[in-house]
């Protein structure tokens, strides 16, 4: 009986690893599985409407268009979501460590970061462009859309430093200020960077939301102008050029995360 449990083993041992799959063929099976069920579907079942067009109707279009048309388009928009990102992130990130550094304005600031999340953008839109002036209506937008997500990720992140680092500093005779800057901003990086990764296309949707309330060029207002013209495959290459946006933002965004904490654990 001892044998055969030897050979048991010895047989598990030699028993050949299984080869995990990469994350990006997967993704890349199921966006290429997507695309060929749509351009079926366009095909077939939606081609008498034409409400929906296919990928191949789309991208030939998006072709015919060319950089002369979305070129002026795509810099208004990432323009203003570039901004839009940067101040509504670094006011979250600011806000974080001082939520952090005096307990007593964690409350009121939670509920400003509750408040600007669960404001519908639509409504205060017409405000903001009665307030401001410019790209400045659409910066507020984006970086509302951003805010809270930040807010929250670095309040984690900045809460989950080490208790034993954090008593060493303390031992040393370092205060709140210490803590921070010596273990809770490096801890707080990974759950920074997971927040960051969501804000980049939080801020371009913010930025195409906000073309919707008057701008003169943009991703937004191309696609009102396409729709108004009953261009379906303008309009779909629109929002296909704004979802590649968007995900060239949190692809970046991923990136600078693995080039910047490496120690991070890595979600298979």
């Amino acid at each position: 009986m001892t044998t055969a449990t030897a050979g048991d083993r010895t047989s598990v041992k030699r028993r050949p690893r299984q080869r995990r799959v990469p994350g990006w063929v997967t993704s890349v099976i199921a966006v290429g599985g997507l695309i060929a069920l749509w351009q079926i579907l366009g095909a077939t079942v939606f081609s008498g409407g034409k409400a929906v067009p296919t990928p191949t109707a789309v991208i030939r279009q998006i072709i015919k268009d060319g950089w002369h048309f979305y070129g002026p388009n795509l810099k208004a928009t990432v323009t203003v979501a570039v901004k839009g990102w940067f101040w509504g992130n670094l006011l979250a990130i600011g806000l974080a460590m001082l939520i952090l550094i005096g307990q007593v304005f964690e409350g009121p600031l939670l509920q400003l970061g509750v408040v600007s999340y669960c404001l519908p953008i639509v409504a205060i839109g017409p405000i903001l462009v009665l307030a401001f002036r410019g790209d400045t209506p659409r910066v507020v937008l984006a970086g509302l859309a951003v805010f809270y997500t930040t807010l929250i990720g670095m309040l984690i992140g900045l809460r989950s430093a080490d208790v034993t680092s954090l008593d060493m500093v303390r031992a040393y005779g370092g205060g709140p200020g210490k803590q921070l800057t010596k273990v809770r901003l490096r801890a707080s990086l990974p759950s920074l960077f997971a927040a960051l990764r969501i804000a980049a296309p939080a801020a371009v949707l913010g930025a195409i939301i906000g073309e919707y309330l008057g701008a003169d060029k943009g991703l937004g207002v191309a696609m009102i102008n396409s729709e108004q013209a009953l261009a379906v495959a303008r309009t779909w290459g629109i929002a296909l050029v704004a979802a590649g946006v968007a995900g060239v933002g949190y692809a970046l965004t991923a990136l600078a995360a693995r080039l910047l904490t490496p120690w991070a654990p890595r979600n298979r």
